[in-house]
């Protein structure tokens, strides 16, 4: 599986997104066929410290013993720790060039949410990059303006070859317009951890 593919069913998720034990969720998205999952524990009720990391190193193990690509959101330093696939970093995160010369094969995403931003990004450098907000989100506080599928159509014109995983809003009922748009995958939260029925949710996606 290529990258392309592995970023196509993409849960985001941090222990206060989640109503139940975290693990149990992230056993069902993975029976349900997500192929990648990125660790975002972050703001109000998030873990910290050994908490933290506890809970990432549990999440790491489930995901390696079920081929599913493990990311860590922002966090350099406990993607270090946990020797995880990848790293996903916002604008105002740890720079892109020092991760990608301490960690030239790791996976690195980064997050544009407009012209400005992808033209003084250092593009050239990631694997993968997250546009978004696509529609409205709940889920983060301090969210861009909701960018739209548009955004989508723009990047893959400006780099039709560069993997893009539409964020923000995205629902069961809407994630056909983030593909249709040129996206490769949709990542979610709420649309996974929030679902009453986490295998039809993923199968949906």
């Amino acid at each position: 599986m290529n990258l392309e593919q592995q970023l196509r069913k993409y849960l985001v998720m941090g222990s206060q997104d989640c109503d139940r034990d975290p693990l149990s969720i992230l056993d069902e998205a993975v029976a349900a066929g997500i192929t990648a999952f990125q660790f975002r524990e972050k703001g109000e009720g998030s873990l910290q410290g050994d908490q933290k990391y506890q809970l990432a190193a549990a999440l790491q193990k489930r995901c390696e013993a079920a081929g599913v690509l493990f990311i860590v959101n922002d966090d350099v330093e406990l993607f270090r720790c946990l020797n995880a696939d990848g790293i996903h970093v916002g604008q105002s995160d740890e720079h892109v060039k020092a991760i990608r010369e301490a960690h030239p094969h790791a996976v690195i995403g980064l997050s544009v949410s407009d012209l400005t931003e992808w033209e003084n990004s250092p593009v050239e450098l990631v694997d993968y990059l997250g546009a978004g907000p696509v529609f409205p989100t709940t889920s983060k506080k301090d969210a861009n303006p909701v960018s739209g599928t548009k955004w989508i159509r723009e990047l893959k014109e400006k780099q039709p070859d560069m993997p893009v995983v539409g964020i923000g809003g995205i629902t069961t009922e809407n994630a056909h317009e983030v593909i249709e748009a040129g996206a490769s995958g949709t990542a979610v939260i709420s649309a996974i951890t929030q679902a009453a029925d986490i295998r039809r949710a993923v199968s949906e996606l």
